[in-house]
């Protein structure tokens, strides 16, 4: 809009001055001007809106990060801590576990020995044939 009323007061200029219309053209002028520095002040606000909008987004960005790297430490001990509890909890536990474990497998193995054992006893040499005299 402000663009449109410098373009049209420039082309008023250019008629005027055809003319020869020196009191028109004087008006023109000043209106020109004063277009052009309502332009220019608007151009300067604008800059600065940006730059203090930029700090802010800076600033907010800054407290968002240490925000962020609070919580990513709290989380990080917390894991460490949790871990190690289970970890601890895990060892008081696993000694026995480890025991009950091995005597089991003893017991089961004892087991099976016995009942081979018993399936091949004592009459296992009679299904084998005798050896034959060789002559």
């Amino acid at each position: 809009m402000k663009i449109t009323n410098l373009v049209a007061a420039l082309i008023g200029v250019a008629v005027l001055t055809t003319f020869g219309e020196e009191g028109v053209l004087q008006d023109v002028k000043q209106g020109a001007k004063k277009t052009g520095e309502t332009i220019k002040d608007g151009l300067e606000t604008v800059g600065e809106k940006t730059k203090e909008t930029a700090k802010t987004v800076g600033k907010k960005t800054r407290q968002t990060a240490e925000t962020v790297g609070e919580k990513t430490k709290e989380t990080g001990e917390t894991v460490a801590r949790k871990t190690k509890e289970t970890v601890e909890g895990t060892g008081e536990r696993g000694a026995g576990t480890t025991q009950k474990t091995h005597h089991k497998s003893r017991k089961a193995s004892s087991k099976a020995n016995a009942q081979s054992t018993e399936q091949h006893g004592p009459n296992h040499d009679s299904n084998t044939p005798a050896p034959s005299p060789t002559p």
